[in-house]
């Protein structure tokens, strides 16, 4: 995430630009000053004070790790880092930073998840019956990601909406939960997901609701794409 996907810097969709230009495929490699350990087999087979976090475009960032510090996991090199290699994340148990187990990849020092108070309006419809119509709305802004609006419950017609079985998980925010609109005899699965245990940096999220524009009619006053900012002219052309 961040630097390397969406509209990040070094992602496919960059939403600004570099003066000058990144070549295409850059690879951005730096400390991560952490403690890193893996476990497989009830076995800790990394541990690691001098791990670097290796930035790939169009991937999430990746660990590498001394060779002397990885022993009985599936290791290749890295080739970003002479002397360091990387562990696929499915080829272990669990991971930890520090003694904190993270999941899916690591985390990215440079995502932000900003939840700001908003008047911006969310008017939601399902079958033509609104689910939601509000100014009360919680803006979010995560970086490489384009901005949502989440809804608190008490403006969200919840009488029409059923839990679904799915979830998904975000490093960032945590475990979200879904919600499966029945409106008549029209039932849209998974049409909203909520964090109801969200993470320490996405508080500000818990409980409410953001709907998903593909499976409803969501109408959301949120600021326009823009394009990347064009290049300085000079004064003379």
């Amino acid at each position: 995430m961040s630097l390397t996907s969406g509209r990040g810097p070094l992602g496919p969709r960059p939403a600004g630009r570099f003066s000058p230009p990144v070549p295409p495929g850059a690879v951005y490699v730096e400390p991560f000053r952490r403690r890193v350990r893996a476990e497989a087999g009830g076995c800790t087979v990394v541990d690691c004070e001098r791990v670097l976090l290796v930035h790939r475009p169009g991937a999430p960032p990746s660990f590498a790790f001394p060779v002397a510090d990885v022993q009985g996991a599936a290791a290749e090199p890295e080739p970003e880092a002479p002397g360091y290699v990387r562990v696929p994340w499915d080829a272990v148990d669990a991971w930890y930073e520090e003694d904190e187990q993270v999941f899916m990849h690591p985390r990215n020092p440079y995502h932000r998840v900003d939840c700001v108070r908003t008047r911006r309006r969310l008017r939601v419809e399902v079958a033509g019956t609104a689910l939601v119509d509000t100014h009360e709305t919680l803006g979010v802004y995560e970086t490489a990601l384009e901005p949502r609006l989440y809804v608190g419950r008490e403006h969200v017609r919840m009488d029409l909406l059923v839990p679904s079985p799915t979830t998904t998980y975000c490093p960032y925010k945590g475990t979200a939960s879904y919600w499966t609109a029945r409106v008549g005899d029209v039932t849209v699965a998974d049409v909203a997901w909520s964090y109801d245990d969200p993470l320490p940096e996405s508080l500000s999220l818990g409980t409410m609701l953001s709907f998903d524009e593909a499976r409803a009619r969501v109408r959301a006053e949120l600021p326009p794409a823009a394009s990347p900012p064009l290049p300085m002219m000079a004064c003379d052309e």
